[in-house]
C-alpha cells in the first residue's frame, strides 16, 4: 500500500499516463482520420470537376454532330442526359459496397457449411 507521502508522486504519474493515453488513443487517430477525410474530399472535388468537364464536352460534341435547329438541340441535351445517367448507373453498379455497418462474418466452427 502506498504511503501518504507517495500520493503526490502517484497523482503526477497518473496525470502523465492519462495525457499519454489520450494522445495515443484519441488525438493521433483523429489526426489520421482528418488527413484521410481531407484527401477524400479533395479527390471527390477533382473527380467532380473532371466529370462535369467531360459531360460538357460530350454534350457539345453531340450538339455539333447533329443538324442545326431547336429540336436537334433538344435531342442533343436528351442524349447527353441519358448518357450521363447511364454512366452514373454503371459507376454505382461497379463500385463495391463497403458500408461501415457491415461486419465480417465469423468463420464457421467445426466444418464447412
Amino acid at each position: 500500500m502506498a504511503q501518504i507521502s507517495d500520493i503526490p508522486r502517484l497523482v503526477g504519474e497518473f496525470v502523465a499516463l492519462a495525457k499519454e493515453y489520450l494522445l495515443q488513443e484519441t488525438v493521433e487517430p483523429a489526426k489520421r482520420l482528418g488527413h484521410f477525410a481531407g484527401f477524400s474530399i479533395g479527390a471527390t472535388g477533382l473527380w467532380t470537376i473532371g466529370f462535369v468537364l467531360l459531360a460538357v464536352a460530350g454534350l457539345r460534341t453531340i450538339y455539333s454532330a447533329l443538324p442545326e435547329g431547336p429540336y436537334w438541340e433538344a435531342l442533343a441535351y436528351l442524349i447527353a442526359t441519358i448518357a450521363i445517367g447511364a454512366f452514373m448507373a454503371l459507376v454505382v453498379a461497379l463500385v463495391p459496397d463497403r458500408g461501415v455497418h457491415d461486419s465480417p462474418k465469423p468463420a464457421p466452427e467445426g466444418g464447412t457449411e
